[in-house]
């Protein structure tokens, strides 16, 4: 009886001992502006017509439809980028090359007064999907695989760093990037909504 109780003791005290990678506080932000940002697509695209879908403003400018798309392919690959970093060594050194927080990150990249232009592999034109369908079920997909993944993760998320073309982001960060991204195209869609010759 001595030993059991020494024993459950033990394993209770290696149970604190277990340090959360991310806070609470961090985990749940990240889970709300996953689904916050998902639920905005959806909202913005609900019930248009084909001809709402593929309206474009000018011949420079993307559709519904095409916005969609590139969501879809963005969230697969940058989710992508995140588990290559992930997988690779922790690498905490390189933390104090993160410039900036969470929040400024997310406002950076939500504010679309800046115009940045894709690659090409994330153009709509070279994006396999056939319809907003097809690329809806894909963001919803992963979307959701994303979110349960946060959820569960002990992964130590803030000291895998990775290096991206705009700077440093440790991988919590990514997650949030993927998320804002999102939201960034999602007032795109809005913009194109918005536009007097939008059919009725």
């Amino acid at each position: 009886m001595k030993k059991l109780f020494l024993l459950t003791s033990a394993v209770m005290m290696l149970s604190f001992l277990v340090i959360d990678p991310i806070s609470q506080k961090e985990r749940k932000d990240a889970i709300k502006l996953l689904k916050d940002t998902e639920k905005g697509v959806f909202d913005q695209v609900k019930g248009l017509s084909e001809a709402q879908l593929k309206f474009k403003p000018a011949p420079d400018r993307w559709s519904v439809e095409e916005c969609v798309k590139h969501i879809a392919a963005s969230e697969e690959m940058l989710w992508q980028a995140t588990e290559g970093t992930l997988k690779a060594a922790a690498n905490p050194e390189k933390r104090s090359e993160i410039k900036a927080t969470d929040e400024q990150l997310v406002k950076n990249i939500e504010d679309r007064s800046t115009k940045r232009k894709t690659i090409e592999k994330l153009m709509p034109e070279n994006i396999p999907f056939k319809n907003t369908e097809e690329a809806l079920a894909s963001f919803k997909k992963n979307r959701e695989k994303l979110i349960d993944y946060v959820k569960s993760t002990n992964e130590d998320l803030r000291n895998h760093v990775a290096t991206m073309p705009f700077g440093m982001l440790d991988s919590y960060q990514l997650i949030l990037f993927i998320a804002g991204h999102s939201n960034r195209h999602t007032q795109q869609i809005m913009e194109v909504k918005a536009d007097p010759n939008f059919p009725k």
